[in-house]
């Protein structure tokens, strides 16, 4: 052989070895099939729907996951001696709250809004309610000239100026204000940063007859997701002891008798294994939405689902403008075989069930009739349901109307959700 034939011939080995490897890598990459049919869990919740006369978007809550849950989190708490506060944004219907907290012994609740804040001062008047945010003061006058001085919240303060236009608000109305002080424990998002700042709040507060100091709110949900979140919890926790000695050194209370709230869903099992706070605020826990899958939520179940049905079931995906290529399409990617329009969609969810189903980054996100894919294992047709997971509960639980509430193979009632509220 010629030395031109041999270069050749061994151009042709490598030219063949790199398409092999590029079919091979190919091929490693290429998605597998996961479409599959639903479990019976939620074939189940599928026939359920249908027997009680569903037939739209419905946000599904199982309460016996609901309540197992609510036994996950007093267990954790149980030696702790922390008290639970129940986060209303995350669980806005008294269907939800309401046996939760019968099932955990607490008539404390954090709101977020005065919408919300308005609806359980007048349907729960004897409930102990703590602001999770500071509000204008324009929306607390409101409330204070609306609602009775027996049912006034610990309003939160962040800094000295809002303190001071609560005053004011307070004095125009002769009412009572009970205040508690945000504390910045590293999550930087506003609050009192050290003890100084909040020394000089603590002075204008008991300078003023009308006011109530209750205590402080520091919210940590930074920890779990920090690189050493040990250490990030130590940190925090020096910071809250910090302002805890500045708050006692100001006012003539023992802590026991103060709210000291921390934690949130992502942290309150760091607290239960010793804090310096005493109380804990909970909410997302107890119905795991998707960016609650943390290794501190191990002990916790997905309760909460979106249910919508099919409205058109196709065996092909096309996509505008390249109609040509779907069959290239379903030969990479298995999972884009099908295509499914569902009643609604673009929300802040996950789909779940049938396994398998994706959103289409070609097609486009629509409000109106989202496109999911699937692979040829997907067996939905018209008027089957898909369940999608939620991202997160407060927001999402807003947005479809009534909850239904699912119980052992029945939707066993409806809960009708507080008004929609940012």
């Amino acid at each position: 052989m010629t030395r031109p034939s041999l270069l050749r011939s061994r151009r042709g080995l490598l030219i063949g070895a790199g398409a092999a490897g590029a079919v091979a890598l190919a091929a490693s990459r290429r998605p597998p099939d996961r479409g599959g049919g639903h479990s019976d869990y939620f074939l189940n919740v599928s026939r359920a729907l249908t027997e009680a006369g569903f037939a739209r978007p419905t946000l599904v809550v199982d309460r016996s996951l609901l309540l197992t849950n609510a036994d996950a989190a007093a267990a954790t708490l149980s030696q702790s001696g922390l008290a639970l506060r129940l986060v209303v944004k995350s669980l806005p219907a008294f269907g939800l709250l309401d046996p939760l907290a019968e099932r955990l012994r607490t008539n404390r609740y954090m709101v977020f809004n005065g919408a919300m804040l308005q609806r359980m001062a007048e349907a729960r008047p004897e409930a102990d309610l703590l602001l999770g945010k500071p509000l204008p003061v324009r929306e607390a006058a409101e409330f204070m000239a609306r609602t009775p001085l027996s049912s006034a919240p610990q309003w939160l303060i962040d800094t000295p100026q809002r303190l001071t236009e609560y005053i004011e608000a307070a004095r125009a109305r002769s009412a009572p204000l009970r205040v508690n002080f945000e504390i910045d424990v590293g999550l930087h998002r506003g609050g009192f940063p050290d003890a100084a700042a909040l020394a000089a709040a603590l002075d204008i507060a008991s300078a003023e007859p009308l006011v109530e100091i209750c205590g402080l709110m520091g919210y940590d949900p930074h920890v779990p997701r920090m690189p050493n979140a040990a250490d990030a919890f130590l940190q925090s926790q020096a910071s809250y002891r910090e302002a805890i000695e500045c708050l006692t050194s100001k006012v003539d209370a023992a802590p026991a008798a103060l709210t000291l709230n921390s934690a949130g869903s992502p942290t309150y099992k760091l607290h239960a294994a010793g804090t310096v706070a005493n109380e804990v605020s909970v909410g997302s826990a107890f119905v795991k939405p998707v960016d609650f899958d943390l290794d501190t939520l191990a002990h916790h179940q997905p309760a909460a689902f979106i249910a919508t049905p099919v409205i058109k079931a196709l065996d092909g995906a096309r996509i505008p403008g390249l109609e040509a290529l779907e069959g290239v399409f379903a030969l990479w990617d298995p999972n884009s075989a099908r295509a499914f329009f569902i009643y609604g969609g673009h929300w802040l969810a996950r789909p779940e069930s049938p396994p398998g189903l994706q959103y289409s980054s070609m097609f486009g996100r629509s409000s109106n009739q989202e496109m999911l894919t699937g692979s040829r294992r997907v067996r939905l047709d018209v008027d089957d349901w898909v369940f999608l997971r939620p991202l997160q509960s407060e927001a999402v639980f807003l947005q479809f109307g009534p909850i239904a509430i699912y119980e052992e193979g029945r939707i066993v009632d409806v809960a009708e959700t507080f008004p929609v509220s940012a």
